[in-house]
């Protein structure tokens, strides 16, 4: 059983992981970097294109300017809104525009798949055209046009060309105060296909915005980088490198002691990986107030399967202690429950991110390296047994003397 070195041991493991956590949680909430602010001019103020009249060029009731909050949220973009005590919104959204479409979406948790959007264009013809599309996938077919979860009320969406800017107008009735909201804002160069059909975009961001504060705050966020650095250290720490070291000791056990020290090894590093993926998941979570439970728990779980292992590692008994046939049951299998649930889970995250196919092949391709790898490395352990057991001289026994 343990010795109090063993435990000593434990405790700097759990002062190294919560080191870990601190350090993933500085760099995934650090937004020092990301595009956007409260002001384009660059003089800390408001910006001179909130003091735009807009009853010159807007109809009603969007040219109504009374109790109007403006604030610039992104590059050239500027959101312009009013409310009402029973909840009605009229939304104002203008960018500098030369071709294609300019479009805003409200989404649940930050993600685009699932959101629902407004986007306008003027035509090659000088038409003015604006629609809602529900963002059912992250291909340009899955955007649906005249589809959607918005509260559009009867008052008519408009699209106005003014100077270098387009402006996108519409009325929105919710059943409570809309608060704080994510946001996607996106561009795209080119026109809308037939049937109306958008082109991929050539820029996007997603925000946080506060409409019950008015003016106070927005935070702008992008989840581009956090979401992709998450599946990375989760693909390569759970996905890849716990299964290589779960490798070593089943077909390399001949090879004593260098197999125990390349499992520990090899298992300790895809821990760490892993559990980075797992903080700086849990902070992409709490920033985009995602609700994917099935995700989350799975990803919790895997990690106090994780945790379990390490622990199992320092408390091992000897070997002809009389707990280790049964140390070895809980060890062996709850290493491939957490193999088996990290693949299911990395699947299950690629599936929700939707971050193209090239994701799905690069995983699939591991995942049919390890598989391959263990189908060969089970095959030549099999025919090492076959050759060892036809090797062995055949047992006899001596008649006693009389």
């Amino acid at each position: 059983m343990a010795n109090p070195g063993t435990w000593s041991m434990v405790l700097r493991l759990c002062a190294l992981i919560l080191f870990l956590e601190a350090k993933v949680f500085v760099l995934g909430g650090d937004d020092s970097n990301v595009q956007g602010g409260n002001s384009i001019d660059g003089s800390g103020g408001v910006s001179e294109l909130c003091v735009n009249d807009l009853a010159s060029f807007m109809p009603p009731p969007y040219g109504n300017s009374s109790d109007i909050v403006c604030k610039p949220i992104w590059n050239t973009f500027v959101l312009r809104y009013t409310k009402t005590d029973d909840h009605v919104m009229n939304i104002i959204l203008s960018a500098v525009y030369t071709t294609g479409w300019v479009g805003m979406g409200f989404s649940r948790d930050g993600l685009m798949v699932g959101s629902s959007a407004i986007v306008g264009w003027v035509n090659r013809k000088g038409q003015a055209r604006i629609k809602q599309y529900y963002l059912q996938g992250s291909k340009s077919s899955q955007v649906i046009p005249d589809k959607g979860e918005l509260p559009l009320t009867g008052i008519p969406a408009t699209v106005v060309l003014h100077g270098p800017r387009i402006y996108l107008a519409f009325q929105l009735k919710f059943q409570t105060q809309l608060a704080r909201q994510p946001l996607i804002l996106a561009v795209g160069s080119g026109y809308p296909k037939h049937n109306n059909h958008l082109p991929v975009h050539t820029d996007k961001t997603t925000i946080k915005f506060d409409f019950s504060a008015g003016s106070a705050s927005e935070a702008p966020i992008d989840f581009k980088q956090m979401k992709k650095n998450h599946g990375i250290l989760a693909i390569f720490g759970w996905g890849l490198i716990l299964p290589l070291g779960a490798i070593v000791p089943r077909y390399f056990k001949h090879k004593d002691p260098l197999w125990y020290y390349l499992h520990s090894i090899i298992q300790f590093v895809g821990f760490v990986i892993g559990l980075a993926a797992v903080v700086l998941g849990q902070q992409l979570y709490a920033k985009i107030d995602a609700n994917f439970q099935t995700h989350r728990g799975i990803g919790i779980f895997v990690l106090v399967l994780s945790i379990l292992q390490i622990l199992a590692f320092f408390l091992r008994p000897s070997k002809d202690g009389k707990f280790r046939k049964y140390w070895n049951w809980y060890h062996h299998w709850f290493g491939r429950l957490a193999v088996f649930f990290a693949a299911v889970n990395i699947v299950l995250g690629i599936k929700i991110g939707a971050p193209g196919i090239e994701w799905k092949i690069s995983y699939g391709f591991f995942l049919s390296i390890i598989l391959l790898a263990v189908i060969v490395l089970e095959a030549l352990a099999r025919m090492r047994r076959t050759e060892t057991k036809d090797t062995m001289p055949p047992n006899f026994q001596m008649n006693p003397v009389p």
